[in-house]
C-alpha cells in the first residue's frame, strides 16, 4: 500500500524529495554559519582563564555547519536518483500551507500591531474560514480571548506582552 501511495504521489506531482532535503540542509548550514559568527563576536577563543563565552557555542555551529554541508553534498552527488521520490504530493501539502502562511501572517502582525489585536484578528478569521463559525460567535471569541489573555498576563501576573498602537493610545 505505501509503495503505491509513494506512485501515486509521483504520478499527481508535488515537492521533490531531493529540493527538500538541500533547502533543509542549506539552512543548517545557515544557522551553524550565524552561530559561528556570533560566538566570534563575543569570543571564541581561549584566553589565559580559560574558554571564552563563545568558545563552545562556535564548535556547535561548526558541527551543525559541518553537518549541513555534509547533507547538501551527499543531496547534490544522488541527484539524479532522488529525481522521481517525492517527499508530499501538492494535495496533501495544500491544507498545511493554509494553517502555516496564516500563522506566519500573525506572528508578522504582532510586531506591527501587538499580540492582542494580531491575536483577535487571527481568531477571527481562523473561526470563520477554516471552523465554517457564524459571525457572531467568532466575533464574540476573537474579543474574549485577548481580553482574558490581556487581564491574566498584563493585569495579574505583571507580565508585558507586545503591544500595539491600540494599546498605546488607551494608555497600556
Amino acid at each position: 500500500m505505501e509503495g503505491h501511495d509513494a506512485e501515486e504521489a509521483a504520478a499527481r506531482g508535488g515537492l521533490a524529495t531531493r529540493w527538500v532535503e538541500l533547502v533543509f540542509a542549506l539552512l543548517i548550514m545557515l544557522g551553524g554559519a550565524v552561530v559561528m559568527y556570533d560566538s566570534s563576536r563575543i569570543g571564541a577563543s581561549w584566553a589565559s582563564d580559560g574558554p571564552q563565552a563563545g568558545f563552545f557555542p562556535w564548535f556547535s555551529g561548526f558541527a551543525l555547519a559541518l553537518a549541513g554541508g555534509w547533507v547538501a553534498g551527499t543531496t547534490l552527488w544522488r541527484w539524479r536518483s532522488l529525481e522521481s521520490d517525492v517527499f508530499v504530493s501538492w494535495a496533501k501539502l495544500r491544507p498545511v500551507l493554509s494553517m502555516l502562511l496564516p500563522t506566519m501572517a500573525y506572528v508578522a502582525l504582532i510586531r506591527i500591531i501587538g499580540l492582542y489585536v494580531a491575536s483577535a484578528i487571527f481568531i477571527f478569521g481562523f473561526m470563520l474560514w477554516q471552523g465554517k463559525y457564524r459571525i457572531l460567535p467568532a466575533l464574540c471569541a476573537a474579543v474574549a480571548v485577548p481580553v482574558f489573555v490581556f487581564f491574566m498576563f498584563e493585569i495579574w501576573f505583571l507580565v508585558p506582552l507586545p503591544k500595539g498602537p491600540l494599546e498605546n493610545a488607551l494608555g497600556f
